[in-house]
């Protein structure tokens, strides 16, 4: 992919390389024309391009200490070497604006990436971002399952997402084996929201699966990434779903919202008002034909009272899963419910599942994402914030602390349109 005279260090270009290879001097115009490559056509007016000597220019939002993302997130320049052995250089193209990403920028989250100066950061730096889809552009000499053009996601957390450009192992890669069918948005946003669901589904519940159709379950959240992914994933293995939203600023917005759930394949779709009221165990009563379908798992991601109306509903020997708390309150549990139903009360976090299990989160992603190609799994409504080479660090830092914002009308995206 590069001409023969192209550097072979790993090493990020120093200030000293970078301002020459900047200057364009005499000497460098010499080198470009005996030492010609696609690459050397790269505009260098401002934009990102790739040198003679294989430096691929970039930018990462980066911060180097714990706050609200419009205080401390920044947009930092660098530079990336050729690669070589197994390392792969890579072009963003999509990465969600997850709330979880906000809250380690905000440094109240368990899992915390190491601040580190490895991309020339003046300060040790931690780049955000858990979650996006990039396309490979170069390959060092040793790399075996990837070529240029493949689109890959990470295999693990914490290495970092929100960046037009990175150089990586293949081994801390996944390849999406078969890309055609799908986008960008659909491959960037598989691996944390879809997972968490199906997940949850499969391993904290024994369906009985010859009464597909007769069994249920009930989360809240139902409006979320995780919500839809749950709908979809219950409609395609025969579980009926009960789904919990809060209500929308009127009554004709909420009614809209229970008719998009429902067109997803949301069984029942009710408010929170719906769900803390007196009347709830009797629409449970109509929707499970009197208990005769029973509820067996409750999907919890928001606590409080909301989640003890859930626990209350399901049947004995049932269980509730937590995996976010947005409510920030705790989830009160009545004690007859431990004695006389004998529910189970667990957690589960997906970004220590998928460290752990490396092969099964891949298994699980090619599954969704085969459900995808078949139409099964509809993509999530996003709010796009086009991420160019020229866009400035407050303006993107800007669009990540809008995913704090209430009521927002889909999940918050990043998407690269910069050269490749």
């Amino acid at each position: 992919m590069f001409s023969r005279c192209a550097a072979r260090s790993a090493t990020v270009a120093s200030p000293i390389q970078t301002s020459f290879l900047k200057t364009r001097t005499p000497l460098f115009s010499a080198i470009t024309r005996q030492c010609r490559s696609p690459y050397l056509n790269a505009r260098v007016d401002g934009r990102r391009y790739v040198s003679a000597y294989g430096y691929t220019q970039a930018k990462a939002l980066v911060y180097s200490r714990y706050g609200e993302p419009k205080d401390v997130v920044q947009l930092h320049k660098h530079s990336i070497s050729a690669p070589h052995g197994t390392q792969v250089n890579l072009r963003l193209l999509a990465s969600p604006l997850n709330p979880a990403d906000v809250n380690q920028i905000q440094g109240v989250y368990p899992s915390k990436p190491a601040f580190e100066t490895t991309i020339g950061t003046q300060e040790p730096s931690a780049i955000a971002g858990n979650e996006g889809a990039f396309e490979v552009i170069a390959i060092g000499s040793g790399v075996k399952g990837l070529t240029t053009g493949d689109w890959v996601v990470m295999k693990r957390t914490g290495q970092g997402t929100w960046r037009t450009h990175a150089q990586l192992d293949e081994s801390q890669l996944i390849k999406i084996e078969d890309k055609d069918g799908l986008s960008p948005l659909q491959i960037s946003t598989v691996s944390v929201n879809p997972v968490t669901a199906y997940r949850m589904i499969k391993d904290f519940c024994e369906w009985d699966w010859m009464r597909a159709g007769e069994e249920w379950l009930i989360q809240n959240g139902a409006n979320s990434g995780v919500g839809r992914a749950v709908i979809q994933l219950g409609r395609e293995w025969g579980i009926k779903t009960l789904n919990v939203v809060r209500e929308r600023k009127t009554p004709e917005e909420t009614e809209t919202l229970k008719q998009e759930l429902k067109d997803l394949g949301a069984t029942a779709v009710v408010t929170e008002a719906e769900l803390v009221s007196g009347e709830f165990r009797n629409i449970v009563k109509e929707l499970t034909r009197q208990g005769k379908e029973p509820i067996r798992l409750a999907l919890n991601c928001v606590g409080g009272k909301n989640a003890t109306a859930l626990a209350k509903v399901l049947a004995p020997g049932s269980h509730m899963v937590t995996y976010g708390a947005m409510s920030k309150q705790p989830v009160a549990l009545p004690s007859g419910l431990l004695i006389f139903k004998n529910l189970v009360f667990e957690g589960f976090w997906v970004s220590k599942w998928g460290d752990q299990n490396p092969q099964l989160k891949e298994n699980t992603i090619k599954d969704i994402l085969q459900l995808t190609r078949a139409g099964k799994f509809k993509d999530i409504p996003v709010e796009e914030a086009k991420w160019r080479w020229k866009t400035e660090g407050p303006e993107l830092a800007a669009a990540v602390q809008e995913t704090l914002s209430g009521y927002r009308s889909g999940k918050g995206l990043l998407r690269f349109e910069g050269d490749d």
